[in-house]
C-alpha cells in the first residue's frame, strides 16, 4: 500500500485519487477551496461523472479515501504526490503552468522526507525538468539536502466513462529518471499486470509528449473528417458512408471519424492549443495541429451557417437547442460547441430556448438571456427550428409526430447526425444534418431505362447551394 496525496479535486485528480484509493492505496485528494471540501465530505460529487459517487463513497467507508484543505500535512504524510490541478490556455494558446509550479514549490518548502512528485496535470515537454529544478532550488534555499524524484503519469479519461477508463486502460504511462521512482509507480498500478494492461516506461519528456500527441492526433481525426464532410455536401457524398468506409481499414480504424460541430471540452481544445504553442516555441512548428486547429474554428460556423440556410434571418426567431455539455454523459460545458452556437444566434437576435439533461446548471453561469426547458418537448414549442447540438440517447428517440406538432416551423439542424435524412423528410421535417448532402445527376432527358434511382434524401435546406446540371434531391423539393 502507498500513501499518496491527490493535489487538486478536479476532474482528474478526484477520478486519480478514487481509483488509486479502489486499489488499495491510502490516498488524500487536497484542494485549497475549502467549500468543496466540505462537498465532497458531505459524499456530494461537484461535477457528473457516471459511477464516480460509487466508487469515493465505498473507499471513504473503507477508510482508504479521505478529503483535505490541509496541504502541508498531506504532503508530510505522503511519499508520493500527484500533482492534478489546472494548465489553462493562456493568450496566445500556451499552457499556463502556475498552479503547477506553485505546487511544486509548496512541496519542496514542506517536505522533511524522500518525496516522488508525480505530474499528472497535463503539462507541455521540459516541464518536469523545471520542476526538478524549481525543488532542487527551494532545497538549496532552505539548506536541506532531502532526495526526490520527479515523474510523470498523464492521464487519458474521456469524460462521461472516466472511472471505466481508469479501472480498464488501454495503456499506463510511467515517465520517470531513476529507478526508484520507476518501481514505486510501477508498484501503484501493480494490478493491472494480471490483465496484462500495456505498460509504457519511458523519459518524462517522452511521456509529457505522449499525452499532447494522443490527443492531438484524436482532434485531428476529427477535424478531417470534418473537412470531409463539408467536401461530400460540395460533391454530394455522404460522409457516413465514408467516414464507415475508412474505419473499415484497420490502419485507420472507426473511432473519431463522426462528422459534426467539431471537438469541444477541456482537453482537445486546450492541448492542441498548447502543442502548437510549445511546438513553435521549440522552433518546430506544428502545422498539422494548427490547422486542425484552424479547421475546428471554422466548422463551428458553419452550424450558425446551417441555421441560417434553414430558416433565414435569426432576428426574432424562436431557436430551441438540445443538448448544452459538449458531450453526452457530462455536465461539462467548457468550450462546447453548444454555447458558443447559442451565444453566435443570440448575436444575430434569436431568442433561445434550451434543454439539457444534466448540464443546465452549469450552462446558466456562461450564458445569458436564455429559457431553459424542463424537457426536449417544452424546449421545442413554438419554436421556428430545433438544433440539436450534443448526442444524448435521449434525443435518439424523439416522437417525430409530437416534435411536428409542437414546433411554429418545420425546421430541424441536426449537428450530429443521429437522425436519418429520409426519414426526416418524410416526417415532414425540413432537416439540415452534416455532410449529407447527396444528390443525382438531372436524368430527366435521358430514355427512361437509363434513369438513377433516387435512394438518400439530401440534407441541404432551403437555402443550400445547387450544383450546376444536377439536381439536389432534398428538402427544398416538397410543394
Amino acid at each position: 500500500m502507498e500513501k499518496i496525496a491527490v493535489l487538486g479535486t478536479g476532474y482528474v485528480g478526484l477520478v486519480t485519487g478514487a481509483g488509486l484509493a479502489d486499489f488499495g492505496n491510502e490516498v488524500t485528494c487536497v484542494d485549497l477551496d475549502e467549500t468543496k471540501i466540505a462537498t465532497l465530505k458531505q459524499g456530494k460529487i461537484p461535477f457528473y461523472e457516471f459511477s464516480l459517487g460509487e466508487v469515493v463513497e465505498r473507499n471513504v467507508r473503507e477508510g482508504r479515501l479521505s478529503f483535505s484543505s490541509d496541504l502541508i500535512a498531506a504532503i508530510r504524510a505522503a511519499r508520493t504526490i500527484l500533482i492534478a490541478v489546472g494548465t489553462p490556455p493562456g493568450a496566445k494558446g500556451e499552457a499556463d503552468l502556475s498552479q503547477v509550479f506553485g505546487a511544486a514549490r509548496t512541496i519542496a518548502e514542506q517536505m522533511t522526507s524522500y518525496k516522488l512528485i508525480v505530474q499528472k496535470s497535463t503539462v507541455p515537454v521540459g516541464t518536469g525538468e523545471k520542476v526538478l529544478r524549481l525543488v532542487e532550488s527551494v532545497l538549496a534555499e532552505r539548506g536541506k539536502s532531502i532526495a526526490f524524484d520527479v515523474a510523470s503519469n498523464p492521464e487519458f479519461l474521456r469524460e462521461g466513462s472516466a472511472v471505466e477508463d481508469f479501472m480498464r486502460p488501454d495503456r499506463i504511462v510511467i515517465g520517470t529518471w531513476s529507478p526508484k521512482a520507476e518501481h514505486i509507480l510501477s508498484g501503484i498500478y501493480q494490478r493491472f499486470y494480471l490483465n496484462e494492461t500495456p505498460m509504457i516506461r519511458t523519459t518524462v519528456q517522452s511521456a509529457e509528449l505522449i499525452k499532447y500527441a494522443s490527443n492531438a492526433f484524436l482532434a485531428t481525426k476529427i477535424s478531417f473528417i470534418n473537412e470531409m464532410a463539408n467536401l461530400c455536401e460540395a460533391v454530394g457524398g455522404d460522409v457516413k458512408v465514408v467516414a464507415r468506409a475508412m474505419g473499415l481499414d484497420g490502419r485507420i480504424g472507426r473511432k473519431f471519424l463522426h462528422a459534426g460541430p467539431g471537438y469541444g471540452g477541456s482537453c482537445f481544445p486546450k492541448d492542441t492549443l498548447a502543442l502548437a504553442s510549445f511546438s513553435r516555441a521549440a522552433g518546430e512548428p506544428s502545422k498539422i495541429v494548427e490547422a486542425t486547429i484552424d479547421v475546428n474554428k471554422r466548422q463551428r460556423r458553419r452550424m450558425l451557417e446551417k441555421v441560417r440556410d434553414l430558416v433565414g434571418s435569426l432576428s426574432g426567431k424562436e431557436i430551441a437547442v438540445l443538448g448544452l455539455s459538449f458531450k453526452p454523459q457530462t455536465d461539462d460545458v467548457r468550450d462546447s460547441v453548444a454555447i458558443d452556437l447559442i451565444k453566435l444566434m443570440q448575436k444575430e437576435g434569436a431568442n433561445v430556448r434550451a434543454f439539457d439533461p444534466v448540464a443546465m446548471e452549469r450552462a446558466a453561469a456562461e450564458l445569458r438571456k436564455v429559457e431553459f426547458a424542463e424537457d426536449s418537448y417544452s424546449a421545442v414549442k413554438g419554436a421556428d427550428a430545433l438544433v440539436i447540438a450534443t448526442e444524448w440517447n435521449e434525443f435518439r428517440t424523439l416522437d417525430l409526430t409530437k416534435l411536428l406538432r409542437l414546433m411554429r416551423q418545420p425546421a430541424v439542424v441536426d449537428c450530429r447526425n443521429i437522425y436519418d435524412p429520409a426519414t426526416m423528410e418524410q416526417a415532414g421535417f425540413r432537416y439540415v444534418s452534416v455532410g449529407r448532402s447527396t444528390y443525382v445527376p438531372d436524368r430527366s432527358g435521358a430514355p427512361a431505362s437509363g434513369g438513377v434511382k433516387k435512394v438518400i434524401a439530401s440534407t441541404n435546406g432551403a437555402g443550400g447551394k445547387k450544383k450546376a446540371g444536377a439536381r439536389r434531391a432534398g428538402v427544398g423539393r416538397k410543394k
